[in-house]
């Protein structure tokens, strides 16, 4: 619950995949919010939009004041261009972390990803590590979440896995591990993570389901297999191979092409776990949501959308 003569929580990327279910959390807890949005959206309780982008001063000084904190959750997961990650992650943190200063904000979560551990593997990576950086150096009270593969209702990355599922065969990277969390759970941490407190200042935190080890490639097709009802071959795809389905994502789908040249350089490293020295205090959050029913009923979810 928000505390008596609190200011809101600022959110950007709230119209988003993992925004979306922060939302649908804080209402549930009665949270107050200020959410960031380019285009008008249905009014909501609890909600005050703010129209514009991370690149709009004046509309990040509005989303700011009077704030109690800033949950930072808008980045660029996927552009044709490269220099759109340094523009949306970096210039755009960069903007918030300077809008939140001269309000006199405090308190700054920042969502960034486990790609950031290895910013060598690509552009994505480079600019969420560059992104944790200006956090680091800015003064406030910051912690940083690095969330493994996200899946749950709404996401359209992962529902590529569950479409190929359905025929039965699903095309993984070269052998390795993973961790992932469901969406809902991540929520529940983001919003828990608003208040701060002991041990969470400049505290970098890697979540996940709560399997330790997290899942092989092999494991998580084949979860995800159970989940629409099919048994499913899961060969392991070499990275050659990948680029060249690259090559041919971005002819065909063009901008909206999934499997990108840079998607290819992070998605052959063999080991995106989540680390447990960088695990969430227990005492402050553990996921709540077993993957094996979480992925049943987000392939439920995906059929009553049309999706699957």
């Amino acid at each position: 619950m928000t505390a008596e003569g609190a200011g809101p929580v600022a959110v950007t990327g709230a119209t988003g995949f993992v925004g979306q279910a922060v939302l649908e959390e804080a209402c549930r807890r009665g949270t107050l919010l200020k959410a960031l949005a380019r285009r008008e959206q249905t009014p909501c309780d609890g909600v005050e939009w703010v129209r514009g982008d991370l690149a709009d001063k004046a509309a990040l000084r509005a989303l700011v004041a009077g704030a109690q904190a800033v949950l930072h959750i808008a980045g660029v997961v996927n552009t044709p261009d490269p220099t759109g990650f340094h523009l949306g992650n970096v210039q755009g943190t960069e903007e918030l972390v300077q809008a939140a200063r001269e309000a006199g904000v405090r308190r700054f979560v920042f969502v960034s990803s486990l790609a950031a551990r290895e910013p060598g593997l690509s552009r994505y990576g480079q600019s969420k590590r560059d992104a944790e950086e200006v956090v680091r150096a800015s003064g406030l009270d910051w912690t940083i979440v690095r969330p493994p593969a996200i899946y749950g209702p709404r996401d359209r990355e992962i529902l590529e896995l569950f479409k190929a599922a359905r025929w039965g065969v699903v095309p993984m990277p070269p052998p390795g591990r993973a961790s992932i969390v469901h969406v809902d759970d991540l929520a529940r941490l983001l919003l828990d993570l608003v208040p701060g407190g002991s041990g969470l200042s400049e505290a970098v935190l890697e979540p996940d389901d709560g399997r330790p080890g997290g899942w092989s490639h092999r494991e998580l097709a084949q979860a995800i297999g159970s989940a629409v009802g099919r048994p499913v071959w899961a060969p392991a795809t070499p990275k050659r191979l990948m680029q060249a389905a690259s090559w041919l994502d971005c002819r065909v789908r063009k901008g909206g092409a999934k499997l990108t040249p840079d998607r290819v350089g992070y998605m052959c490293h063999p080991d995106w776990v989540s680390s447990p020295d960088r695990a969430p205090p227990a005492e402050l959050w553990r996921a709540e949501i077993e993957t094996r029913s979480g992925l049943t009923q987000t392939a439920r979810w995906y059929r009553q959308q049309g999706w699957l």
